[in-house]
């Protein structure tokens, strides 16, 4: 059945009007258009419904199924609508653009839409004219748009919206423990340039690419952003990232999270010589000379959630082969290892089923390409001799003994910080890979249709400054950000003019709506 209206008494008394369809016997609401309170709004809003059925295709039942409410001093000829607008949602994310003092140091409102339609239905620069008239805003001109880019260059927005950022996680979470990750963001390119190049890529795509380093607070909060060539390798960009976010705010006290990807001896030493601290992944490979006292003493057993506290080489040069013949793991610090970290080893028995399987699957892959079952290629535990080859038994053994066991380096002594809490803060990692899946998902930061450089560090301080709002607006509510647009999204303000006098009225916000829409705007829904 085509869409039509619906009148609904609420429990305040109003008459809520909406858009509904039946279809076998379940009415579904398709939009709420209001409340009113009057015979006059009640014309006004039915009007507006009337425009808007027209879009669905079924303005010509309107009378039919309800008939407008006779009132004498109305007419026909006198009942105007003049706009609507998604009030609650605009208004929930403008409230959280100034609760995080952005709209303190970018008064730019072209920035601002640009940010609110990436928040709302990500798309392209010119197609967010669309998204903001839906919306009932009304959109600038695409030119705008284009001088708003340089503008957000010319005025470092990035700067003063990360510094912004930077005063929320201090009052809130706190900037104690700092994540940090990169990911790769495509172009529908097919040449490379200075910046856009074909590098690696975590989905193996073969496109022009960028690489992003982000850096969050424990809870996903992004701090800084950072753009780097497509071809860079990750190890390259911790660095820069957080020398930026050091001499942006000044800060030195801090822990710095990030996964093995950033584990190079001149990262940490860096690291370390800025006077950071630091939780990095270690890579399995190094737990047999790591765990050397361990083994020796147990033999390869290890209890679920066992834990072993002691130390790794910085570099190439291992450590004293005598230490083995003390069962007590060395306490690390500074002074007393300077060719060493602190790393601390965990063995999880669900984590060493998932090694042993995947371990059993490239053993299976291995010796199929060496009965000649698949294709000679690149494989683990395929040893090549002259053109001979052969399964890799003792490496095949060696990676089954390590199965289970994750390791985390830290230049943080365990009387300030326990082994426990190194996991954990490592563990925080998922956040930040959160932040990032935001930005590809929810906001769809990629692919990039930008072709300088400037307009690509421009797309991603809109990127940024969207992420920022959509976590703070996930932290009030408790909602997901696709959640939080589709449900308050439908919920319009509608303004007619009747009998020569403009009346405005909101729509009837119940249930969920209500529940985020009181998180966003307190002082909208007092008491709730």
């Amino acid at each position: 059945m085509s869409p039509r209206l619906r009148k609904v008494t609420t429990g305040s008394g109003a008459t809520a009007v909406q858009i509904v369809r039946k279809v076998r016997g379940k009415v579904t609401v398709l939009e709420h258009l209001g409340s009113a309170h009057t015979p006059a709004e009640l014309t006004a809003l039915l009007t507006a419904g009337e425009d808007k059925l027209a879009s669905y295709g079924a303005a010509e039942q309107l009378e039919l199924e309800l008939g407008l409410p006779a009132d004498p001093d109305v007419t026909p000829h006198t009942k105007t609508v003049v706009g609507s607008r998604s009030a609650v949602l605009v208004d929930a994310i403008t409230e959280s653009w100034n609760r995080l003092g952005f709209s303190e140091v970018v008064d730019d409102q072209a920035f601002f839409h640009l940010v609110l339609a990436r928040l709302i239905e990500p798309t392209s620069k010119a197609d967010s004219i669309r998204v903001l008239a839906e919306l009932g805003i009304n959109p600038p001109h695409h030119n705008t748009f284009l001088n708003c880019l340089a503008r957000a260059r010319d005025r470092d927005y990035r700067s003063q919206i990360a510094g912004k950022c930077f005063d929320h996680s201090v009052s809130t979470s706190g900037i104690s423990l700092l994540l940090y990750d990169v990911t790769t963001l495509y172009f529908e390119a097919e040449k490379e340039d200075d910046l856009r190049k074909v590098g690696y890529s975590k989905e193996r795509r073969v496109d022009p690419q960028i690489v992003v380093g982000l850096l969050v607070d424990r809870t996903g909060f992004p701090l800084e952003i950072g753009c780097y060539e497509g071809s860079k390798a990750e190890t390259h960009t911790i660095i820069p990232v957080i020398k930026a976010f050091q001499d942006r705010h000044g800060v030195t006290d801090m822990v710095v999270a990030a996964d093995a990807g950033m584990l190079s001896a001149k990262n940490l030493t860096e690291l370390d010589q800025a006077g950071l601290r630091f939780i990095v992944g270690s890579r399995q490979t190094k737990a047999p000379h790591d765990l050397a006292t361990h083994f020796q003493w147990t033999g390869d057993w290890a209890a679920d959630g066992q834990v072993i506290d002691t130390i790794t080489p910085k570099g190439t040069k291992r450590l004293d082969p005598d230490r083995v013949k003390k069962k007590r793991e060395p306490v690390w610090s500074a002074e007393e290892f300077p060719d060493a970290w602190r790393v601390v080893w965990q063995y999880r028995r669900k984590r060493a089923m998932r090694d042993e399987q995947t371990l059993n699957l490239q053993r299976n892959r291995a010796l199929a390409i060496i009965e000649g079952e698949k294709p000679a290629k690149k494989a683990r535990f395929v040893k090549v001799t002259d053109e001979d080859k052969e399964f890799d038994e003792s490496s095949y053994k060696r990676a089954m003994k390590l199965s289970g066991y994750k390791g985390y380096v830290s230049n943080i002594p365990a009387d300030i910080m326990s082994a426990a809490e190194v996991i954990s803060s490592y563990h925080d990692l998922w956040h930040v890979e959160q932040s990032f899946r935001m930005s590809k998902t929810d906001l769809r930061a990629r692919p990039i249709f930008h072709r300088t450089r400037d307009a690509i560090e421009a797309h991603l301080t809109i990127v940024f400054t969207a992420l920022a709002l959509a976590r703070f607006m996930q932290d009030a509510t408790g909602a997901s950000l696709k959640k939080i647009v589709t449900t308050l999204r439908p919920l319009r303000e509608f303004t007619g003019r009747v009998g020569g006098q403009e009346i405005t009225f909101d729509p009837e916000v119940t249930g969920l709506a209500r529940d985020i829409a009181a998180a966003l705007l307190p002082g909208r829904f007092p008491g709730h």
